[in-house]
């Protein structure tokens, strides 16, 4: 199978949005088809009926393209496949390899409960396995597959290492229904084989499902994908990832402002490693990805590292990019759009306030000096700044900085000389002299924003807080 081009798949249930473990599988089957030319494929688990929806395939899609995966054609219904999982159970079927058990649900829950009182394996051995056809009773009934009997399956695992089934521990697997409906072990196998998947990266919570799914691949003669089972990721505590670890869908994160670059990198290094790297491009990422990088415990889910990367990630953006997804960024959180004067300012503005900030709200509250509109209504901090003492400070800087060159030398060399005269701290002066100009505590230095906004816009600033 080295020959043949790399085609991963992504499986998801459309019963609720995209979370984060699943994100995390699609990424890390992303990257090994990218990095190795090779195809991603989608496919839609919606044979649940009763739980699958329109809305939660339109999250789980929302959700991919947020994250930046792109998926190679069309997502697949398995559902609308149905009829060729039938079809796969019916060829078993005729080739012996399967067969058909009247036995009714009382019957098997009898077997088991005196399975049960006498100690013995519950594991249903139908009698209908080996009956003559002639004796088939007009009833309904199931195709089971014919399991082998003795002997071992062997799930050779990149992650988990070889795994050992003993064969005498597996049931005769129900493969179609009494209904005619194929079960979903039987559907992941025919729609793997068909979409000619290579390799199957999944949470090993499936890994118990790879020996029973083994059994359809072996029956029909097909190639076995090679397996790789990913630990599961935990939450700090080192339970399971669940609500009460709080953020879990992915639309979630975009809503609280991390850039979709970060959680691609914080995801990749979630349960895979390169040596030391913690920050790292995409590009890198797809070069370096392999499933030898995988360990076998299950990950931590840690916000201070993503906030950590995140921060990385904003401050290397390209200006443009960032924009793009700054404003995509704010419908999501609830925030207004961006008026055509606050996108110019910001352009500007945003090598200065990209700087420091670990999310797009950061970003957002260091820009306030641009984006908002004057007069501004200062924080609760950047009033207590701006006492009469400070006022007065500001009101006599005023006429120095009407003099002074508009280059960030000159204006330091004002604002230091003015601030040695009265016998003030420089550090004593920036504090209001920032809240006048920004009406907050975080901005960037009040000097960049002076040559940013210019002389008109920072004298009449600091008018507006004139005693």
């Amino acid at each position: 199978m080295s020959d043949t081009p790399v085609v991963t798949r992504f499986a998801p249930s459309p019963t609720g949005y995209l979370h984060i473990g699943g994100a995390r599988t699609a990424l890390f089957n992303w990257l090994f088809a990218r990095g190795r030319g090779g195809k991603f494929l989608l496919r839609i688990e919606d044979t649940d009926r009763a739980r699958s929806t329109p809305e939660a395939t339109e999250a789980i899609l929302k959700g991919l393209t947020w994250l930046g995966l792109d998926w190679d054609g069309e997502p697949i219904s398995q559902f609308a496949r149905a009829d060729r999982h039938a079809e796969v159970a019916h060829q078993l079927l005729a080739e012996g390899k399967a067969y058909k058990c009247f036995a009714t649900q009382e019957e098997i829950q009898a077997f088991r409960d005196a399975a049960q009182a006498e100690k013995r394996s519950t594991l249903y051995r139908s009698p209908w396995r080996d009956a003559d056809p002639a004796t088939h009773p007009d009833a309904p009934y199931v195709i089971r597959i014919k399991a082998p009997q003795d002997g071992e399956t062997v799930i050779r695992d990149q992650v988990q290492g070889n795994v050992t089934i003993r064969n005498d521990q597996l049931d005769d697997m129900i493969l179609l229904r009494s209904d005619g409906t194929p079960v979903y072990m039987l559907a992941v196998v025919v729609d793997d084989h068909d979409m000619g998947v290579t390799h199957a990266i999944r949470g090993d919570d499936h890994l118990n499902n790879a020996a029973r799914q083994q059994l359809v691949y072996d029956a029909m003669g097909w190639d076995v994908p090679v397996w790789a089972h990913i630990p599961l990721i935990h939450g700090p505590d080192g339970k399971k990832l669940s609500k009460r670890h709080g953020a879990l869908g992915v639309d979630e994160y975009q809503a609280m402002g991390y850039p979709a670059a970060a959680m691609r990198n914080y995801l990749a290094r979630l349960g895979w490693s390169h040596g030391d790297d913690e920050f790292f491009t995409d590009a890198q990422a797809r070069e370096w990805f392999g499933l030898d990088g995988i360990g076998k415990s299950p990950a931590r889910f840690d916000f201070k590292k993503l906030e950590n990367l995140s921060g990385q990630h904003i401050a290397a953006a390209e200006d443009s990019l960032l924009m793009t997804e700054l404003q995509a960024f704010l419908p999501s959180a609830g925030l207004n759009p961006l008026t055509e004067r606050q996108k110019e300012d910001l352009t500007k503005a945003l090598p200065l306030v990209k700087q420091g900030s670990r999310s797009f709200f950061q970003l957002i509250e260091k820009a306030h000096f641009i984006l908002a509109s004057r007069p501004f209504e200062p924080d609760e901090k950047s009033a207590k700044a701006l006492d009469n003492v400070s006022r007065g400070i500001l009101n006599e800087l005023t006429h120095e900085l009407q003099n002074a060159s508009w280059s960030r030398e000159a204006l330091e060399e004002t604002v230091a000389g003015f601030a040695e005269a009265r016998g003030v701290k420089l550090g004593k002066l920036a504090q209001p002299l920032r809240a006048a100009l920004a009406g907050r505590t975080v901005s960037p230095s009040v000097f960049d924003m002076m040559l940013l906004i210019g002389r008109e816009e920072t004298l009449a600033r600091i008018a507006d807080v004139k005693p």
